[in-house]
């Protein structure tokens, strides 16, 4: 029998599911999402990490590190259909910034669910359509492909109330695959309209690739400055005004 008290162990399986969902998180994401410190995050992080719940992976000098599920943290969470999340030097900026995202987002909408690529993969294969995601790859004559995006803000009060995708764009792609996702997002009629979240170099190409696509009605791009501050200073009003005219995201408080 566990010898923590049963409020410790839920806090602990919580922040762990939170982890499976998303596929790793750092200390500084999960202090943003439980309005704590960063000292106090990473101890509980590395709490689960004593307990066999959690990995923590260092691919990158100078960054944090990155928390993972293990198979034990998958079960115990009772998401037992997430594979425990594989972390690479490649991959590792987007993960940090995705978990800083996606906690910023969860504090800013709290009358929303957030869901990970992961998630959302989940309930496109329990479905069998896709739920928040684009249909691309028919302009090349073959089967439309999908494209998910990072992260999904779905509304909770609203019935039948469309989702937003949010994408963190870190690299350049090229133009034509650019142009192709922007068009699929402009098509989509499953969500309400797309976030990016980008750096000054990519977002002048997103720029490009949104005009190209006539997207500029359905995708909103932000700077990943806009990150800290999401409920302040109007940083995302271009994105609430997307989605508010398809009465999905209010105005944060």
């Amino acid at each position: 029998m566990s010898s923590q008290s049963p409020p410790i162990r839920a806090q602990r399986l919580e922040i762990v599911r939170w982890t499976a969902r998303l596929g790793a998180v750092t200390a500084d994401a999960l202090a943003v999402r439980l309005d704590a410190t960063v000292a106090s995050a990473r101890a509980r992080l590395r709490g689960a990490e004593r307990a066999g719940l959690l990995g923590c992976h260092r691919p990158l000098a100078g960054q944090p590190p990155l928390y993972t599920a293990t198979a034990a943290g998958v079960r115990a969470c009772g998401e037992r259909d997430l594979q425990p999340c594989r972390v690479s030097a490649s991959g590792a900026r987007h993960l940090i910034v995705c978990s800083h995202v996606a906690a910023a987002l969860e504090r800013c909408y709290p009358d929303h669910a957030l869901l990970g690529e992961r998630e959302l993969r989940r309930a496109e294969r329990v479905h069998g359509r896709p739920l928040a995601s684009a249909r691309i790859g028919w302009r090349h004559g073959g089967d439309a492909g999908v494209h998910r995006p990072d992260l999904v803000l779905l509304p909770q009060r609203v019935p039948d109330g469309l989702p937003v995708a949010v994408e963190v764009e870190l690299t350049v792609k090229a133009p034509r695959r650019l142009h192709d996702i922007c068009l699929a997002w402009a098509r989509a009629g499953c969500v309400a309209g797309v976030l990016y979240l980008a750096p000054a170099d990519v977002r002048r190409a997103l720029a490009r690739a949104v005009r190209s696509a006539a997207a500029g009605e359905r995708i909103a791009v932000l700077g990943l400055d806009a990150v800290p501050g999401l409920c302040a200073d109007g940083a995302l009003d271009r994105a609430r005004s997307l989605a508010r005219r398809h009465q999905t995201v209010p105005s944060a408080a």
